[in-house]
C-alpha cells in the first residue's frame, strides 16, 4: 500500500520531474530496471547517480576521487549512493512541482560548476550541500539504511 500511495504522489504533485524522469527511463530501456522502496532504479554506466521524480538513475561507476583514501569499499558505496539517491525522490514528494527548482538545479550547479568542483577538490564534502545533506537524511530516515554522510568521492 505504501508503494501504491508513493506511486500515485509521485505521479500527481511530482509529475515535471517524474515525466522528466520517465522520458530518461525510456532512452535507458536496455539497462536494468529493479524497484527499491517503491522507485524504480536503473543502473547506467556514467559517472554520477539522478533522481527525477520517482525515477533514480544509479551509476555502476562512482566518481572518485584517486588522490583521496576513500575508507568506504565500491559495493558499499553504491548502496549508499542508492539509499541518497531515494533521498531526492523524497524530497520529489515533499516539494512536488518545485523540487526542481528548489533542489534540482542547485543541486546541478553544485556536482557542475567548475568552482564548486574546486571547492571539492580541496576537501569539501559533495554531500555537505543543503540539498544532498537533506537527501541522506532523507533516504536514511525512511530507509533505515546508511547513506554517504560527509564522504569525499
Amino acid at each position: 500500500m505504501k508503494n501504491v500511495i508513493y506511486i500515485l504522489i509521485q505521479c500527481t504533485w511530482g509529475l515535471p520531474q517524474t515525466l522528466l524522469g520517465f522520458i530518461v527511463f525510456l532512452i535507458n530501456i536496455k539497462n536494468k530496471h529493479y524497484f527499491y522502496h517503491g522507485a524504480i532504479i536503473t543502473e547506467r554506466n556514467v559517472p554520477s547517480s539522478v533522481s527525477l521524480g520517482m525515477f533514480v538513475f544509479t551509476t555502476t561507476n562512482p566518481m572518485k576521487d584517486k588522490r583521496k583514501k576513500n575508507k568506504i569499499p565500491d559495493e558499499e558505496l553504491s548502496k549508499r549512493l542508492l539509499v541518497h539517491e531515494y533521498g531526492h525522490t523524497i524530497q520529489s514528494l515533499i516539494f512536488g512541482p518545485l523540487y526542481l527548482i528548489v533542489i534540482g538545479i542547485p543541486s546541478t550547479l553544485w556536482g557542475f560548476l567548475p568552482y564548486f568542483q574546486n571547492k571539492r577538490n580541496n576537501g569539501v564534502s559533495y554531500f555537505s550541500f543543503f540539498t544532498e545533506k537533506l537527501a541522506n537524511y532523507l533516504g536514511e530516515k525512511v530507509t533505515k539504511e546508511k547513506s554517504m554522510e560527509n564522504a569525499i568521492i
